[in-house]
Parts: C-alpha cells; sequence; structure tokens
C-alpha cells in the first residue's frame, strides 16, 4: 500500500510544480489577460499554505497590478481585458489573491499590502453580503498581526466602528465571526480612556453584547475567544464608561447570555486563568445590572430544559471561595516566606493584590444580595440554596479572618490587601454581627489599626466596622465582648475602640465641613460613641486630649449647620462628655477655649429650645436623644455655669 501512495505524492507534487511554473510564465507575460489567467489558477491549484510557492508568485505578478485589480473592482480603474465590465469578478479575485498573499508574513507587513487597508474596508462597507466579506476579513486580520503599522492602519480606518456595524448580522460561530473577535482583541491595544470616551463608547458596547452571544452559545474554542475578549474589555482603563453605557440597553438578552457563559466555564473543567475570568466577567456584571443578575433561569435556543435560577449564584459564591483562600494563601507566602530578593516578589504581590479586589468585590456583592433577598423583589431563594450561601460566605470569611491573623502575627498593618480584608469582613459582620464572634473579639483591636498604603492613621478600617461597632455596643452582651480581647486587658479595648472612633468622628466632620458628605458612617460613629460613653469604667482621664478635641469638633461642626439630627447627636455626646467633668476642668485645659464653651453653650440651648408642646417633626424623630440630653443637662448643670446661663435666656 505504501507503494501506490509514495507514487500518487510525486505525481501530485509535479502536477503542482508544472501548475507553478505554468502560473509564473503566465504572471510574467505582458498581457494583463495572461496576467488575470495566472492569479485564476493560483486560486485553483496553490495550497493556502504553501508559502515558498505564494511568495514566487506575488513576485511574479508585483505589487502594482494587484493594486490596478483592487482598484478597477472598485470602479477606480481598468485593467485592459476588463474595461470595468466584470468588476464583481475582479473584485472576488483580487481579494482572493490578496488574502492568501498576506499569509505571508513578509508580504503581509509590507507598505503595499498596510496601503490597501482602506480599499478593502471601502469593499466590506459596499458589498458587506459578497461572498467575498470573510476574504477581506482574512486580510485584514492577517494585516493587522504581521506588524504594527498594519493594525495601526485598521484602526484609524474606522476598524471599531465597521465591527460593530458588521458583527450584528455575522453568523454564530462562524469563521467571519471568529476573525471579527479577533480583530477586536488586536484593537483594543489602540484605545484609551479619552478615545473610547470621545468616538467608541457606543460601538463598544455594541461589541460586548454580540460577543456575549458567542460566549453564551458557542461550545468550541470561539467560547474561549470570546471569554478572554470579554475580560480583556471589562478589565480595562475604560470600563467603568463601558458599564454606564451598557446599563441603557434595552435588550436584555446580552446580561442573560453573559450568565449562561459564566456558569458554563465556572461548572465545567477549565483552567484557572480562564476560571477567574468568568468572575472578572460577572463582577462586572452585578456592577453593571446589580446583585441580582446572580440569581435568574435562562432559556438558550436549542436548549430544552432552563437551569435552575440559583445555579449562578452558587457557583460564583463557590469559585470566588476558592479563590480567595488561593490568592491570600498565595500572597501570605509572597510577603512573609518568598525571598526579599526575588525581583518578581513585588509584581506578584501587587498582581494577586488586583485579583484579591475582583473576588472580594464579588464576595461583598454576594453578602448584599443574601441579605436583602426578602426584600428584593422577584428574588426569592429556597432555604437550601440560602443554608449553602450563609455556609460559603461563613467559610470565605474565616479564610480572610486567618490572613488577618497572620498579618498581625507578622507585625503587618498598612497595605490595601489588609484594609480590602478589613472591608469584606466589616460588610459580612453589618448583616451578622455575631458571626465568627470569638474570631472578631480577638483581632477587633488589630483590624481597627489596618491602614491603607496612603493613610497617615486608621481611617477606612474604622469606617468599614462601624455598623458592627454601633450593633455590638448597643447591647450589653456585646460590650462585655469588648471588655477582654486576644491581649488586651478588662476595659483596653472599650478604651481603643472610642478613642479610633472619636478620632474617626472627627475626620468624617472635617470631610462634612469640606462638603464630602458620608452622613451614614456620622450616624453610625455618633451612635457608638454614645454607647461606649454610657458605659461603666469610661473616664475623662483616659484621653483628655482626644475628648477636648472631639468637643472642639463638634462645636465648630455644629456652628455651620441647621440639620436637627446632627445638632441632637453632637448635644447628645457632648452631653455624655460632660457627665465626666466640669467647666472648670474644660477652660484649665490648654488647648480648649472660652470661645469653644462659648458655641458648646449655644449647641446645648438649641437642643434644649426643641422640647416643649410644639416640637417639630424632626424633634420628635430625636426624642431619645433629647431626653438624654435634658437628663444629663439636669445631672450637670451645676458644674457648667456658662452653659446654664446661655440655657436660661
Amino acid at each position: 500500500m505504501e507503494e501506490p501512495q509514495l507514487l500518487q505524492q510525486q505525481e501530485e507534487e509535479q502536477s503542482q510544480s508544472v501548475s507553478l511554473q505554468d502560473c509564473l510564465k503566465l504572471l510574467k507575460g505582458e498581457q494583463d489577460e495572461q496576467r488575470l489567467a495566472g492569479l485564476l489558477l493560483v486560486t485553483k491549484s496553490c495550497k493556502s499554505d504553501d508559502l515558498v510557492s505564494l511568495r514566487a508568485i506575488y513576485d511574479a505578478v508585483g505589487p502594482h497590478f494587484l493594486d490596478r485589480l483592487l482598484r478597477t473592482g472598485l470602479g477606480k480603474g481598468v485593467v485592459s481585458s476588463g474595461s470595468g465590465e466584470n468588476r464583481d469578478a475582479y473584485l472576488q479575485l483580487s481579494v482572493s489573491v490578496l488574502s492568501a498573499f498576506c499569509r505571508v508574513s513578509e508580504i503581509a507587513s509590507s507598505k503595499e499590502m498596510v496601503s490597501k487597508v482602506p480599499m478593502i474596508f471601502e469593499v466590506m462597507s459596499m458589498k458587506s453580503g459578497m461572498p467575498v466579506l470573510e476574504e477581506c476579513y482574512e486580510f485584514l486580520y492577517l494585516v493587522s498581526t504581521a506588524s504594527e503599522d498594519g493594525l495601526t492602519a485598521v484602526y484609524e480606518s474606522g476598524g471599531i466602528k465597521l465591527l460593530a456595524h458588521q458583527m450584528s448580522a455575522l453568523p454564530d460561530g462562524s469563521r467571519l465571526m471568529e476573525l471579527a473577535t479577533k480583530l477586536v482583541q488586536l484593537m483594543l491595544k489602540k484605545l484609551s480612556q479619552g478615545i473610547v470616551e470621545n468616538d467608541h463608547l457606543s460601538e463598544l458596547s455594541v461589541i460586548v453584547t454580540k460577543i456575549a452571544r458567542q460566549f453564551a452559545l458557542l461550545q468550541n474554542a470561539l467560547k474561549f475567544e470570546a471569554l478572554h475578549l470579554l475580560s480583556a474589555i471589562f478589565s480595562s482603563e475604560y470600563s467603568t464608561l463601558l458599564h454606564d453605557a451598557l446599563r441603557v440597553i434595552q435588550n436584555e438578552n446580552w446580561s442573560n447570555h453573559m450568565r449562561d457563559g459564566v456558569a458554563t466555564i465556572l461548572q465545567n473543567r477549565v483552567a484557572p486563568a480562564e476560571k477567574f475570568e468568568a468572575l472578572i466577567l460577572a463582577e462586572s456584571m452585578v456592577s453593571i445590572k446589580g446583585e441580582g443578575w446572580l440569581i435568574g433561569q435562562i432559556n438558550l435556543p436549542n436548549v430544552q430544559d432552563p437551569t435552575p435560577a440559583d445555579r449562578c449564584l452558587l457557583l460564583v459564591l463557590e469559585s470566588s471561595r476558592v479563590e480567595v483562600a488561593v490568592l491570600l494563601n498565595e500572597l501570605a507566602y509572597s510577603k512573609y516566606e518568598a525571598s526579599k530578593s526575588s525581583s518578581s516578589t513585588a509584581e506578584t504581590i501587587i498582581s494577586k493584590q488586583q485579583k484579591v479586589t475582583v473576588v472580594f468585590s464579588l464576595v461583598e456583592k454576594i453578602i448584599k444580595l443574601i441579605s436583602n433577598i426578602g426584600e428584593t423583589e422577584g428574588h426569592v431563594l429556597d432555604e437550601n440554596t440560602f443554608i449553602k450561601a450563609i455556609n460559603g460566605l461563613n467559610e470565605t470569611i474565616g479564610v480572610v479572618l486567618e490572613y488577618l491573623q497572620d498579618a498581625k502575627e507578622h507585625g503587618q498593618k498598612v497595605g490595601n490587601d489588609l484594609l480590602a480584608s478589613v472591608r469584606l469582613v466589616g460588610s459580612y459582620l453589618a448583616e451578622a454581627p455575631v458571626a465568627c464572634e470569638d474570631k472578631i473579639t480577638e483581632l477587633l483591636g488589630y483590624m481597627l489599626s489596618v491602614e491603607g498604603e496612603h493613610e497617615s492613621s486608621p481611617f477606612y478600617s474604622v469606617c468599614f466596622l462601624l455598623p458592627m461597632l454601633c450593633q455590638k455596643t448597643m447591647k450589653i452582651e456585646g460590650c462585655k465582648l469588648l471588655a477582654s480581647s486576644g491581649g488586651y486587658k478588662a476595659c483596653e479595648l472599650k478604651i481603643l475602640v472610642l478613642l479610633q472612633v472619636v478620632d474617626c468622628l472627627m475626620k468624617l466632620i472635617e470631610q462634612n465641613r469640606n462638603e464630602v458628605e458620608n452622613n451614614g458612617c456620622i450616624f453610625l460613629a455618633c451612635d457608638t460613641i454614645m454607647n461606649l460613653l454610657k458605659m461603666e469604667q469610661i473616664t475623662f482621664s483616659e484621653d483628655e486630649s482626644t475628648f477636648i478635641s472631639l468637643l472642639k469638633a463638634l462645636a465648630l461642626w455644629t456652628e455651620k449647620t441647621n440639620d436637627q439630627s446632627f445638632i441632637m447627636l453632637a448635644s447628645s455626646i457632648c452631653t455624655l462628655i460632660f457627665d465626666m467633668t466640669s467647666e472648670n476642668a474644660l477652660l484649665n485645659h490648654p488647648s480648649f477655649s472660652s470661645s469653644c464653651l462659648d458655641s458648646l453653650s449655644r449647641l446645648i440651648a438649641r437642643s434644649l429650645a426643641s422640647w416643649g408642646q410644639d416640637m417639630s417633626d424632626a424633634a420628635k424623630a430625636d426624642m431619645d436623644l433629647l431626653e438624654i440630653v435634658t437628663a444629663g443637662y439636669s445631672r450637670w448643670a451645676d458644674r457648667f455655669p456658662q452653659i446654664q446661663k446661655a440655657v436660661g435666656r
């Protein structure tokens, strides 16, 4: 059997050699008819992977004739044999041989080929339904990959606009769609935030919706091409702009396609890098569509049974849990165990931290979804799914707490990864304040001391923990937990928490005065401080300077506000502080002035003035605070004659 096959192969090679020689003779002829005949022979006999022959043929025909042939097909010139009568045939032949020649990278990168990019775009815009379209895409792709000049020419000729216009009409999973996807991937390198904002935002959003369909429907290599492209787009510097553009798209099919594609990737055995890309898409979709995007049945063409509504939620949570465990373990190793002399260590840490940001964001949004599930219309989870979600969150938070414990043991308090960890823990504890209670009590003091890389002192870590602190300090049991924590003596943690929250409140007040509103945090900080001041064992002498600074901040803040809620909050805190001191003691402090006392006197007087039969609705809403001020005033009024005088006016 081998001998006949060998003979057949030899015959084919001889035939091909004869055909090539015939082609070359015709192509070198003086008449256009000969060259046309030679090119036609090329399309029938020359194999697309025979790069040597393609190079020889290109050299024989020369770029000048190819240029004339293309222009004739576009109606811009005439080859001597056609007089423009067979333009479509010339156009088909021209584009076919050009795309074939560009398989040779040296030809594709040549100035002659790069210069033809605008004309190929003209062909595509004129006759998008012609069979020649695929060869046009092939030409553009080969020219773009062969040189930077080629890619620039494709982009500057309007590549993004043309692709956005044509992709919606390309068949799903076709070679045309594959080439279009690859061209978009290449052109992403040319896009910056400014360029997208000014020129390509709507086109890019259209492209995303079309690629999302491929991502959902296909089960071949193009599915992963779509995954890589979507991940690159949503990881870019202009992703936030794109989020805004995608929010206003009326057709919801694209978001369903994204959910189906993400779930398919996460439930199958794929490379870890591709699973993480799917998580990037999930995080972006939740940012665009809200947490409810994670829940929803998917009905797609050719799929008989819809998938369960909770499939995507549980897959994203489980994949995020695994990623958190792996990334934090790798981060801890890189920071504490790996050789410090390694030049790649810093880059590795930054890369891991960026990935942690994505999965932390997803987990935080799932926490929000689970906590609001009963209030969100149309989103219902059965008990089994709810339990699975809670267990997954508990495991994830446990891993994060272990990471913080490791950092504490290594004396690390500064780092955006540590701050992000505190934020995630704070988000969970805001909804489940009794979760991981022993570990939280042990780490609370440390978490309050964590700083971001650009902070001079802890601030955001305290803000993230305020909801939990406020809830815990409302109850006696919670206050008792603060009395003894890992490494702290009785009452030390209470004082630490109080001082940190006071410092946080003063910074929030300063932001508020500078028109940076964060009223939610201000209310939480004030409530926490009041809860702590009501405890036993807190005295003015614990840190006089902090209390003095707080009184001064409250006085300055309330002088310029008419907000009744803020006035009552500030008055209540001042009232509880006055319980621990006197007017003389304050005036004897070197950093406390009589003008500050005047402001505090006016503050107390304003709050007490709201008491009476004609109370405003705002005053009625703050009745509990008014009672604190009234009761406190009756206790210490004799020690504050200037405040007494102001109230009596």
